[in-house]
């Protein structure tokens, strides 16, 4: 009963939970919603996100004439449950999809469906990755999967099509092209989703030359020994680990017999990266080998073994990484100008984000899944001119979650119930109301059958503190934000820390609580 009341209190308090009425935005005519999405694009890898790494200027456009947020993480830091939580504004335990293993539900409620029934042109183009066909668009055309970096097959409203060209490109064009001949007198919501910058990071040609001459700064975290952390020590996502072949695109004859590590089950990465490489057309084949054969050649007269190899991989790794992504914000850019040149610009809210964030090197990792900080955050810019001022910044706690409730309250369409998040539309002066979230919930379930065996594990982050709970091993991990950015400090059961890590279980019992997902394992 106590916790009943508990719930019911929580409910009035907090705007998750609240039935939302939403005004009409304040415009002539109905706003478009261009929804651009990444998959695996790091914070870290963004200049307005003050990367020196890399400059994204198409990206920083959006940031520069609209908003940037500081503090926006996922629920679920994985591909496919990201994308789910996106459509649907709920839980993975509520939407059904956990891991990459489940199949999406597309008879359940989602966003593009209410704005389809409002009136609106629903387009989605590029990745899905939800093993089921897209429900609530009236255009969709979808990899396969993950879909290959060159010479994609995609699925267009039930037919297959085999595309050639770079698929960055390639589904640029196609959203153009759905854009261009789509129903002028219609609202549009275009989810305009890349496959880049995922897994195994094939450039375009064009950008080879990126970083060519240069070495690039190894994060000061790349040699952690997870002192402390033991959930951290027995993941299998290191830099060091990588593949050979499909990771580092060397060829057998190169390196002998594989040593990388990092994936799952039955996998086999030479064969998988032979079998990629062979899908290249003769010519993208002789700019391919006139780049990577000089890499070949010096690695085999080199032999790095021990951390030069480690730090041989990461330049391999994060110099193709970053090239992915100079192509993806390229054609961002094409985007950007279809909507200047047909003026569209003004009445379109243009929002960039990513499924979730990615190592680039910090402890000595590549890929997500953790809580920690660089996985549980992603990149969020939004632009939309007389709602949004140029260059705002918020440092205001939102969610994947809020994806949803926010397209529906721009369109001036009802918020239902259901849905957990909140509308970001009061952020959008850069006013942060009183009742807005002080604290977040996260839980990551893919173990032991996904891949990089990171253990399943819940939690909650505030603005200065972050408790992780590994349910399966019984450890608890607690981080200081403040004093300890890195998350190198596990403080957890350290004299002086009983007040705050009282409170943070309790803050996440009711986190629990509030999005019901109260089960038999945790505190």
């Amino acid at each position: 009963m106590k916790r009943i009341f508990l719930v019911l209190i929580l409910a009035f308090l907090l705007p998750s939970c609240v039935s939302r009425k939403v005004e009409k935005p304040p415009a002539k005519k109905p706003l478009n919603i261009l929804f651009i999405m990444t998959d695996d694009h790091a914070e870290q890898a963004i200049s307005s996100y003050g990367s020196k790494l890399i400059d994204t200027p198409n990206i920083d456009r959006i940031a520069n004439e609209g908003i940037r947020f500081t503090n926006s993480f996922v629920t679920n830091s994985i591909c496919a449950p990201s994308r789910a939580v996106m459509l649907t504004g709920k839980y993975s335990h509520l939407n059904g999809l956990r891991d990459n293993r489940d199949r999406f539900d597309g008879s359940q409620m989602t966003f593009p469906k209410l704005l389809q029934k409002a009136g609106y042109f629903t387009a989605v183009v590029g990745k899905w990755h939800l093993k089921t066909q897209p429900t609530g668009f009236d255009y969709w055309n979808v990899l396969i999967g993950q879909g290959p970096y060159y010479n994609p097959t995609m699925i267009a409203n039930g037919d297959t099509l085999s595309h050639t060209g770079y698929t960055t490109d390639v589904i640029t064009d196609i959203t153009l092209d759905a854009l261009k001949n789509r129903d002028p007198d219609k609202p549009f919501c275009m989810l305009y989703h890349h496959k880049a910058p995922h897994r195994n990071w094939m450039p375009a040609p064009r950008h080879f030359a990126m970083y060519k001459d240069e070495d690039l700064p190894l994060p000061e975290t790349f040699f952690d020994n997870y002192e402390s952390r033991e959930a951290a020590a027995h993941q299998d996502m290191r830099i060091a680990d990588m593949y050979m072949s499909m990771d580092m695109k060397l060829m057998p004859e190169d390196f002998g017999e594989e040593t990388g590590t990092g994936g799952h089950g039955t996998f086999d990465a030479v064969k998988s990266w032979i079998a990629t490489y062979n899908r290249l057309t003769p010519e993208q084949k002789a700019a391919w080998d006139a780049h990577y054969d000089p890499i070949r050649k010096d690695f085999r007269e080199k032999q790095p073994t021990g951390k030069d190899l480690a730090v041989w991989k990461y330049q391999r790794y994060m110099k193709d990484y970053l090239r992915s992504v100079a192509a993806v914000d390229e054609n961002i850019g094409r985007v950007l100008a279809y909507l200047d040149e047909n003026g569209l610009a003004e009445n379109t809210l243009v929002i960039y984000t990513s499924d979730q964030g990615f190592y680039l090197g910090e402890h000595g990792w590549y890929d997500k899944r953790f809580m920690y900080e660089e996985s549980l955050g992603m990149p969020l810019v939004m632009r939309l001119p007389g709602m949004i001022k140029s260059g705002e910044v918020s440092d205001a706690m939102v969610l994947n979650l809020d994806f949803a409730p926010t397209f529906l309250d721009i369109a001036g369409v009802e918020i239902p119930e259901e849905m957990q998040g909140n509308s970001l539309r009061p952020l959008f002066d850069n006013q942060t109301p009183d009742s807005w979230r002080k604290s977040m919930y996260y839980h990551y379930y893919e173990y032991p059958h996904g891949w990089h065996s990171v253990k399943q594990h819940y939690g909650v982050r505030t603005y200065q503190h972050k408790l992780i709970y590994y349910y399966n091993d019984n450890i608890w991990e607690l981080f200081d934000l403040l004093q300890d950015p890195a998350e190198l400090n596990n403080i957890y059961g350290v004299a002086g820390n009983e007040a705050i890590t009282a409170e943070l279980k309790e803050e996440l019992l009711q986190l629990r609580e509030l999005y019901n997902e109260v089960e038999s394992s945790g505190p």
